[in-house]
């Protein structure tokens, strides 16, 4: 399996543009992927698979060129 880049929440709100709250709303809607667990005691500690954002990214790139369709 080829090795997977991962971001932290810093990172994906800096290359999306939106804030904690409206990254975690868009999760709970299904409209954004969701971080995987990296475990932790607490389980506290997540991140995002980079290509999964990237493709999040390309989608709405698309959809703003074609009129708004997602």
């Amino acid at each position: 399996m080829a090795m997977q880049n991962l971001l932290r929440l810093p990172q994906v709100e800096a290359a999306v543009g939106y804030r904690r709250s409206t990254l975690y709303r868009l999760i709970r809607r299904g409209d954004f992927p969701a971080p995987i667990s990296l475990g932790g005691s607490k389980g506290r500690a997540s991140a995002w698979i980079e290509e999964e954002v990237n493709d999040w990214i390309q989608k709405r790139i698309t959809a703003s060129r074609n009129g708004g369709a997602k």
